[in-house]
This record gives structure tokens, C-alpha cells and sequence, in this order.
């Protein structure tokens, strides 16, 4: 289920839609180094992807600091409502999953 965020107090007189302008919002996600995740660091807007990616070099990454920049149009994002969490199976509900749930036997000793 998606929601949309309320605007802040004083940002009505600053709105203007930039879809009919043809500039999409992008949503831009970085990885600093190999093996860590991607991380999302803010929005941009763009005509086009190829536009998206190099903006998003200029704007969030300084002294070759990105390996990896990924832009994704912001309306191919989904998101649910937080209200929503209640209907998920929490995950601390699932004691498997941590390494205290298992009894560890006394030959391995310390880990």
C-alpha cells in the first residue's frame, strides 16, 4: 500500500509539478565501496536516466567516492504505510534466527 507525504508547513508556495515539465523525480542509491549495499542519498530530478546518473555523480559523489550509482524513477517506488507493520510477521517473533537460540555443545568450547 502506497502513502504520499504530507507537505511541510511553508513549502506550499514552492510546488510545482515537474512531470508535465518533463522532469521526473529519480531516487538515488550509492555504494561507497565493493561489498557494501547500495544506500539511498537523496532525489534528483532529470529528463532521463543517462541525465539521472551523471547529475547524481555531480551532486552526491565527490573525489571518486561512488563505485556504483544507481537512479530509479521515483514513481517505480512502492512503499508500504507504517501503520501497516502490525499486519507483517515480526521478525524478533523468530528466535531461530539469532545465534542464542541454539545450545552449543560442550567439545566446540568457547566461539
Amino acid at each position: 500500500m502506497a502513502y504520499s507525504v504530507p507537505p511541510m508547513e511553508g513549502d506550499e508556495d514552492h510546488q510545482f509539478n515537474t512531470e508535465k515539465a518533463g522532469w521526473p523525480m529519480w531516487e538515488v542509491f550509492i555504494r561507497q565501496r565493493r561489498g557494501m549495499s547500495h544506500v539511498h542519498c537523496g532525489s534528483l530530478h532529470a529528463p532521463d536516466p543517462e541525465t539521472a546518473v551523471q547529475n547524481a555523480r555531480d551532486v552526491y559523489t565527490r573525489r571518486q567516492e561512488g563505485v556504483s550509482i544507481w537512479v530509479v524513477p521515483s514513481n517505480a517506488i512502492t512503499a508500504f504505510d507504517p501503520e501497516d507493520a502490525a499486519d507483517y510477521i515480526d521478525a524478533n517473533a523468530k528466535p531461530y534466527r539469532h545465534a542464542t537460540y541454539y545450545d552449543i555443545p560442550e567439545e566446540v568450547g568457547h566461539m
